[in-house]
């Protein structure tokens, strides 16, 4: 197994959800605090995994917002299809032509779905004592983070395992081509999901479906782990 060098202040989510479950206020909120976080030398092997992409109607959580929630429970063995879900949703920002020609939601989807305030609830439940998995953490913990401060006034916690980061780490700094290697037309190591994807020798899967691409990310992280690290890995070199 290759050395790949964890996360530094790896944060305590035990302690942190011990803390919100006291402190929040919106029902729904302090059901899934309760439910808890796996103690952070937790073996990876051992701990519930649920990969989850979110699509948005663009790259803004202050100014876009949420069009479809995929979500795909699954460990490093196997991924369980029959438990996947995903959701359109109804958005708080106007959809855009560009962004049904990215995702391919269209305007009736949307006048027919549910606002995520209707959601929330469901999401929780299937993220509830789960550790979260996704490429780009900015994007899923962010534009849900503030989506439910838009809806009922609070934050939303949780830790998440993102793939990209574990791909950063194998590939900046020194592994990365320098200036004069850049102007010779050498070009930095994408770590794209797609990209990141066909460096272990994974299929290649339409972009831009929120379950699709959650499904995608738990294939990901399956091949990182297998050959990285060790499944006995603390879940603390992981998260973020």
């Amino acid at each position: 197994m290759n050395k790949v060098a964890a996360l530094a202040n790896s944060p305590d989510w035990h302690s942190i959800f011990n803390n919100l479950a006291n402190t929040a206020k919106d029902e729904r909120l302090v059901r899934f605090y309760r439910a808890g976080a796996v103690a952070a030398d937790t073996p990876l092997s051992e701990v519930e995994l649920i990969a989850m992409d979110i699509e948005t109607t663009g790259l803004d959580p202050h100014r876009d917002a949420i069009v479809s929630i995929g979500l795909a429970p699954f460990s490093l063995d196997r991924i369980r299809c029959a438990q996947t879900s995903y959701h359109v949703v109804k958005p708080i920002a106007e959809l855009t032509s560009k962004s049904v020609t990215l995702h391919r939601i269209t305007h009736s989807e949307i006048s027919e779905a549910p606002g995520l305030d209707e959601l929330l609830g469901t999401l929780l439940e299937s993220l509830a004592g789960k550790v979260v998995v996704v490429h780009y953490r900015n994007i899923e913990r962010g534009f849900l983070s503030e989506a439910v401060r838009y809806f009922i006034g609070e934050q939303l916690h949780f830790p998440v395992i993102d793939t990209m980061e574990l791909e950063a780490r194998l590939y900046r700094g020194a592994n990365q081509p320098g200036w004069f290697a850049r102007l010779r037309g050498i070009k930095p190591t994408s770590i794209r999901l797609a990209d990141s994807r066909l460096r272990y020798g994974l299929p290649h899967y339409q972009a831009h479906h929120a379950l699709v691409d959650a499904l995608a990310t738990a294939e990901l992280l399956q091949a990182q782990v297998a050959t990285h690290y060790h499944p006995a890995i603390a879940i603390r070199d992981l998260w973020n």
